[in-house]
């Protein structure tokens, strides 16, 4: 059985650009990134992590999202976020805390392009 992992963004340049960087990062798993456009509630059911990222906090297209994990529990997934954005992380820790998937620490990336190799380092603590 393959591992999967689901890799959710607001579709921004910065956080496409991360969410590329954390896919290729999970080798061993079969990855499907989408934006909060594209995300049906489905796509969470198979999956062992799942990843969120987003520039701003409370992006509009996060509401679905956001509603959706105030009302599912997924304490058997792993989770990380991650932003360019501290008061973003803050968002997103907030939303995912309901639904009590296991939350590892919160990636800021602070620098274009982001840090490979601490971005790497960051996916395995979360996996």
């Amino acid at each position: 059985m393959s591992k999967k992992a689901l890799i959710i963004t607001d579709g921004t340049e910065s956080i496409d650009a991360i969410a590329c960087l954390i896919a290729a990062a999970l080798p061993d798993y079969k990855v499907k990134i989408c934006s909060g456009h594209n995300f049906e509630g489905t796509d969470l059911l198979p999956v062992d992590v799942f990843f969120i990222g987003c520039e701003s906090s409370s992006p509009r297209l996060f509401s679905y999202f956001e509603d959706l994990l105030s009302h599912i529990n997924l304490a058997s997934r792993k989770c990380g976020v991650f932003s360019v954005n501290e008061k973003s992380l803050k968002y997103l820790c907030a939303i995912v805390e309901d639904c009590e998937a296991s939350l590892g620490s919160p990636l800021y990336v602070s620098s274009k392009p982001a840090p490979v190799k601490e971005l790497e380092k960051w996916v395995r603590t979360i996996i």
